[in-house]
């Protein structure tokens, strides 16, 4: 558990340090006026890949959940697309992503908090979408 902490810690700070918790300078991204969210996205992305080719040689479980590591494919359906556009539009409008949303807290942008409870409202809404659609596929089924 302290690895994590240490590991939210230095995202957060990361994030902070960048200023990319401040969802002005994002939405100047989004704007193509401030183009260094791709440096800090590509730097993230280079030390994300680096981890993932090594972890798993050089230990066999997670830190958090103690399982093996392995690759969780993720199939390109109707979901993942609808899914991707609606976070696309959401990031768009409040200019701050999940995990920014929490680091702007930190940085004193207590106004984002509107932004992270409409995530959660969001997250439940989905969550009750999909629970609805569970039971009416297995009520269907139970029906023939």
């Amino acid at each position: 558990m302290p690895l994590i902490f240490v590991g939210g810690l230095i995202f957060g700070f990361g994030l902070g340090f960048s200023h990319m918790a401040q969802p002005e300078v994002v939405l100047n991204f989004l704007q193509f006026e401030d183009f260094g969210l791709l440096f800090v996205m590509f730097g993230a992305a280079i030390v994300t890949g680096i981890a993932f080719a090594i972890m798993p040689r050089l230990g066999r479980r997670a830190p958090l959940t103690g399982t093996g590591y392995g690759r969780r494919l993720k199939s390109f359906d109707r979901n993942v697309l609808i899914g991707g556009a609606i976070f696309g539009v959401g990031w768009g409008l409040s200019g701050i992503c999940p995990g920014a949303a929490y680091a702007s807290l930190g940085v004193g942008n207590v106004t984002i908090l509107w932004a992270i409870a409409g995530m959660f409202v969001g997250a439940y809404l989905q969550g009750v979408v999909r629970s609805s659609d569970v039971a009416s596929t297995r009520s269907t089924a139970a029906d023939d």
